[in-house]
């Protein structure tokens, strides 16, 4: 009977959070996805200048040379002011961290965007900078973190049934198979998280171009942070940014299909 109820219980938790996570369903204005978020853009916002702070302390607090943190601001709000970003609700801030020795750079929901100084003083031209921020603002119009958001919670409430269903007290080695049940939903997180990262390059591509930078400057973004994963010391970005197999290629294929004739002359390298 206890059995039965733990199935009884584990259905109900399950139905509950596939239900509550299909159901909520908007259209990106950016990049027509359908989504699957349960966030307005109006919390993303609220959600990233509150954690803002916070996440600036872990590295340091921002970077003490105002004219470096200026010419970031202004790279990233030029790309925002040429392109569909700055058609968003969104409020787009760049920030400087002081961090000289990681290699990182992020975006919170709503437009909070970092990048350290020791990733900033790695890249070489204005282009690159902004592939690196582009790159950052795909993710926010891309609402990947409301989307990820939505997705811990259906993963969570799918996990938490599958433990309930999985677990006997009687049994202490269906312990082991919970524990498998949540790593599996762990890795279906990262996948996700992979895809994620292709989209924010196709966005990079465009919005680049639209910004009139080269968008060829994130290839050597990436051979720039393959470089410095070469002694054996990952730079943190690439274990933030999941590399989802050849990027380089990919970003090379969207540039092929959105400039097919060549790319236009006059783009800042």
């Amino acid at each position: 009977m206890r059995g039965g109820l733990r199935y009884i219980i584990a259905l109900l938790i399950a139905g509950f959070s596939l239900i509550t996570y299909y159901c909520k369903r908007s259209t990106n204005e950016v990049t027509g996805e359908v989504q699957h978020v349960d966030m307005t853009t109006e919390q993303e916002i609220a959600l990233g200048l509150q954690a803002a702070p916070e996440m600036a302390q872990q590295y340091g607090g921002l970077h003490p040379d105002r004219q470096a943190a200026a010419r970031v601001e202004e790279i990233g709000q030029q790309i925002v002011r040429s392109t569909k970003a700055g058609q968003t609700p969104y409020k787009f801030q760049f920030h400087l961290l002081a961090d000289e020795n990681t290699i990182n750079a992020f975006a919170l929901p709503g437009g909070q965007i970092f990048i350290t100084a020791g990733l900033l003083k790695n890249l070489k031209t204005e282009g690159q900078v902004a592939g690196v921020l582009a790159h950052e603002i795909g993710h926010v119009v891309g609402r990947h973190s409301a989307e990820q958001v939505a997705k811990s919670s259906l993963t969570q409430g799918l996990t938490g049934a599958a433990a309930i269903a999985v677990y006997d007290p009687d049994r202490p080695s269906t312990a082991a198979a919970a524990a498998a049940t949540a790593m599996v939903a762990k890795l279906v997180t990262m996948r996700f998280g992979r895809e994620d990262e292709l989209e924010s390059d196709r966005l990079a591509v465009d919005f680049t171009s639209q910004a009139g930078y080269n968008p060829e400057a994130m290839v050597q973004v990436m051979q720039i942070l393959e470089q410095q994963g070469g002694g054996g010391r990952t730079p943190e970005f690439m274990s933030t940014h999941p590399n989802p197999g050849n990027r380089i290629g990919e970003i090379q294929r969207e540039i092929a299909a959105d400039f097919p004739q060549g790319l236009p002359a006059g783009l800042k390298p």
